[in-house]
């Protein structure tokens, strides 16, 4: 799970395993599997760091 912020200014934690893709345009859409998308103020690189870094805590390459 990450921690990403939606435009409004809560935090939500997102299972990154159901993401999809991440694109900027310009703000940062977070398309998951199950076909939500969900618009965060995070940078498209931000979210990367975030999913690698959740990742190496539960040692998933």
């Amino acid at each position: 799970m990450i921690d990403v912020t939606r435009m409004n200014g809560t935090i939500m934690s997102l299972n990154d395993d159901l993401i999809e893709s991440v694109e900027e345009t310009p703000d940062t859409v977070i398309s998951l599997t199950t076909g939500k998308k969900v618009m965060v103020k995070e940078s498209r690189q931000e979210i990367k760091d975030l999913v690698k870094m959740a990742r190496r805590e539960i040692h998933i390459p």
